[in-house]
């Protein structure tokens, strides 16, 4: 919203998420609302989905035992009753913060669609997520990878549990000297532990990328997946830097297709998040595909605020001979120009475009 002099009215994060909502209602996601709680056994049977070790409880009239919702996503399947459904939201959720141990109340805008997902589907939320991004800063980055291309490189593997996730953790924190002395403990196949080797190297713009992936491809499942990449990458045009990079990737639980992160100059942390999800949804008990991600609108505080803006347009002030309908009638008539108007008798720090004055008689 702003002001007839065209100044906004709202702060950073939520100008940001009326941006992103009439984005997203112009693509035809229906805006969602849900409740602030649910039955605390839908986070306890996939808590390793929450983020945020903790989660906020307490005992309803009935004696069943509810959670502030620490996600939106859960909620939204939950709710899911067929057909494709395309919602968006702005939500707060409730989770601890890590090292201190302080819950906190972050807001969060996004989407999810829920139903048949194909390649066009993709497309428009990973160009959504790219338009997003673009919004908050035109030096955001997109990082995409897929879980379909890893888990196609597990197969090939041929390790046990704790050697696979021994492979991820060393994926994620890009560390190659690693992987190499793990694979060669293992007695890893020169060309699976080849891979996971240039895949802790790979990060930079997906289209360059992308054929030296298929490259690397050792079954079908990778084949598919890097193909996938590829049709994604060639039609998203989403003015925002693109790259490769499957450090990203952590937990293939829950995600088994295309996962995305977005990032902004000035944080240390992503700002946006998602990807495909269709094995949660099955692990709920749905029968559907599923898409989405989420802004973390929190994150825009810990952003450089540009230059502070005015306090008000003009300073009215006025001393103790001046009538109050008078000192009305002033800061209406000035109001009705479009301008922002302070009243005060006494001139303070602020700052203003100009300042006036009224004397009494």
């Amino acid at each position: 919203m702003q002001t007839g002099n065209g100044k906004t009215l709202f702060d950073r994060s939520e100008a940001m998420e009326h941006s992103l909502r009439e984005l997203y209602t112009s693509y035809g996601y229906r805006l969602y609302k849900m409740s602030k709680f649910e039955p605390y056994d839908l986070y306890l049977q996939n808590r390793s989905f929450v983020t945020g070790g903790n989660i906020l409880t307490f005992t309803d009239t009935d004696g069943r035992l509810m959670a502030l919702k620490p996600d939106v996503t859960l909620s939204v399947i939950k709710n899911y009753r067929g057909g494709q459904q395309k919602i968006c939201y702005h939500e707060n959720v409730y989770r601890d913060t890590g090292a201190s141990h302080e819950f906190r109340e972050i807001p969060q805008a996004g989407l999810e669609c829920i139903g048949e997902i194909d390649l066009y589907t993709q497309l428009e939320v990973l160009t959504l997520a790219a338009e997003s991004l673009r919004r908050i800063s035109d030096q955001a980055i997109l990082d995409i990878a897929s879980v379909a291309f890893l888990s196609g490189l597990l197969e090939a593997t041929e390790a046990g549990g704790s050697t696979r996730r021994a492979l991820l953790g060393y994926l994620h924190e890009k560390n190659v000297h690693n992987l190499r002395q793990l694979c060669e403990q293992k007695g890893i196949a020169p060309a699976a532990a080849h891979v996971w080797q240039e895949l802790a190297r790979m990060y930079g713009p997906a289209r360059e990328l992308l054929p030296g992936l298929r490259a690397l491809c050792l079954n079908d499942a990778m084949t598919e997946a890097a193909g996938e990449l590829e049709a994604l990458c060639a039609l998203l045009d989403g003015g925002v830097a693109v790259n490769l990079d499957f450090s990203i990737l952590q937990d293939l639980s829950y995600y088994n297709g295309l996962v995305f992160r977005g990032y902004v100059p000035g944080l240390h942390t992503g700002i946006l998040s998602g990807g495909r999800y269709d094995n949660l949804v099955k692990k709920l008990g749905k029968k559907a595909g599923a898409i989405g991600f989420a802004v973390y609108l929190d994150l825009l505080a810990q952003l450089p605020a540009g230059e502070r803006g005015l306090d008000a347009d003009v300073l009215l002030l006025y001393d103790e001979g001046c009538a109050p309908v008078d000192v009305m009638a002033r800061a209406d008539a000035l109001r009705r120009e479009g301008l922002t108007v302070r009243v005060q008798r006494q001139q303070d720090a602020g700052r203003y475009g100009r300042i006036e004055t009224m004397g009494g008689a």
